[in-house]
């Protein structure tokens, strides 16, 4: 049994992460924090855990931090970018582990990190023992790590379509195009122009044209994959939906390949793999089939008339793209089998 606490329990993803932890039989959550609903059961912000969970949300100041960190065999943050590579140095200090859901650990190189996220990074020197939470890339460095940079939606459906591509060397180097689609939860809890219903619903818009943050994140895993510098283009939707990702990645072939071909590959690389559904070539994923688990869905083709390949990916953005691939990272960090309280079934429709 490990105790662990979440820093930012009242956030989407802390609700689902409440939710999918009441489920683990060696997990007891001992702290939620969450400043502006300090004080409240966190039943009274998610009325839907009425009767799983009984836990006064706290303020995280600075009395009560080592105190929490203390208690705690493991803490999960879900904070504001630049705030939580400073808890994370408390936390590394008291010899705990952590699983940052936010960006601070996502990146090498602090600078790249602050380019991109208009924040000073307080704990670079942490950033080399960091390692970046995609199990089905880096399954045993996460296994041995006390530090995880949980990956980013986008990411996360990007660059396990991608994976096999440049793994094999298939692709011409800086020729991936991505097109991802996010439903609205990816915004987050607090309202917006942007993202209330009257905006949101019967509408599409691209954002963060040429210029979105989660472009480095994905150019850097291409890149460790590729052994070569990546240069992508990514553009990202919201979308009138609850939940949900879904991301189309194109790039030039290098030779001539069949779509089963490509197919077989992707069920070859993918084999044995707990949470990536690789589908029969000319079966497309839909967003909802991922929706309420922790799967990845892929399927993939080539248009030889322009000589590319296309994949489609999706998942959850709050299950595989935060909560429950932070969960597969703790389970894995420690020694938990790693589909331990992690749904396979979604909900549909």
């Amino acid at each position: 049994m490990i105790k662990v606490s979440i820093i930012g329990a009242a956030s989407y993803a802390g609700g689902e992460l409440i939710r999918l932890l009441l489920a683990h039989k060696d997990v007891e959550i001992v702290h939620l924090t969450g400043n502006t609903y300090a004080g409240q059961d966190i039943c009274a912000v998610f009325p839907y855990l009425q009767g799983g969970i009984r836990h006064e949300i706290i303020a995280l100041t600075e009395e009560n931090r080592a105190q929490i960190i203390a208690g705690s065999d493991l803490l999960f943050l879900i904070m504001p970018h630049g705030q939580a590579s400073g808890m994370a140095k408390a936390i590394w200090d008291a010899g705990k582990k952590a699983i940052d859901i936010g960006a601070d650990f996502r990146f090498a190189d602090a600078g790249v990190y602050e380019q991109w996220y208009k924040v000073k990074h307080q704990s670079p020197e942490l950033l080399p023992e960091a390692v970046y939470g995609l199990p089905e890339l880096y399954r045993k460095q996460i296994a041995g790590a006390r530090l995880v940079g949980n990956p980013g939606c986008y990411p996360t459906a990007s660059i396990l379509g991608a994976y096999p591509l440049l793994r094999e060397g298939l692709i011409r180097d800086n020729s991936v195009i991505i097109d991802a689609k996010s439903g609205v939860s990816g915004a987050g809890r607090t309202p917006s122009s942007g993202n209330i219903y009257a905006a949101a619903t019967q509408n599409m818009k691209a954002y963060g044209v040429a210029g979105h943050r989660h472009t480095p994140e994905i150019e850097r895993i291409l890149s460790d994959i590729s052994g070569k510098p990546q240069v992508i283009n990514f553009t990202p939707h919201l979308t009138p939906m609850a939940r949900g990702i879904h991301s189309t990645i194109y790039a030039d072939l290098r030779r001539s390949v069949s779509g089963q071909e490509l197919t077989e590959l992707y069920k070859n690389v993918y084999a044995g793999e707990p949470f990536v559904r690789v589908h029969d070539h000319g079966c497309w994923p839909e967003s909802k089939w991922s929706s309420g688990s922790n799967l990845c869905h892929i399927a993939v083709t080539a248009d030889k008339r322009t000589g590319r390949v296309i994949v489609c990916s999706t998942i959850d953005n709050l299950l595989k793209g935060a909560a429950g691939q932070a969960v597969q990272n703790m389970n894995l960090m420690c020694g938990f089998a790693e589909n331990t309280a992690l749904p396979l079934t979604p909900v549909y429709p």
